[in-house]
């Protein structure tokens, strides 16, 4: 897949917006918001709630920095961060079943319900704007 693709100025746009909110959200999972990130942790997760909070939060810090600023290797984290949405997604769905209450916001059935229908967004946004469907489709050129 070729890594360095030629993206729109939306594109940017919206690709720093992602990187920012990702390195915003991983601040958030390693300080005030802890406790609630706690709650998409899925009970069979053999770790520490805890542990897998701040790792997860190492991860998007990871990931929105080098969105940001690894241009030669854009396509290929667009790929990654949408591969972490997948992953953490049956966190999502786990917070959904168990009806764990968090950030204020996801205090219903309902809400959780509408999150879950976020997470193919991210997907999409992540896979857009990093230039990745260009450089998948690029590949056999």
């Amino acid at each position: 897949m070729k890594n360095e693709v030629k993206t729109t100025l939306i594109q940017n746009i919206f690709r720093v917006l992602l990187a920012l909110f990702m390195i915003y959200a991983g601040f958030s999972h390693l300080t005030f918001n802890r406790i609630d990130f706690q709650a998409q942790v899925p009970d069979w997760i053999p770790l520490s709630k805890d542990l897998v909070v701040i790792l997860s939060g190492i991860v998007e810090i990871g990931l929105g920095l080098t969105l940001l600023f690894w241009k030669t290797q854009r396509a290929n984290i667009g790929l990654a961060l949408a591969l972490f949405f997948i992953l953490v997604f049956p966190g999502n769905i786990a917070q959904y079943l168990d009806g764990k209450d968090a950030f204020g916001a996801l205090d219903s059935d309902r809400a959780r319900l509408i999150r879950l229908f976020f997470q193919p967004v991210l997907i999409v946004w992540a896979l857009w704007s990093a230039g990745s469907w260009k450089a998948w489709k690029m590949r056999k050129e």
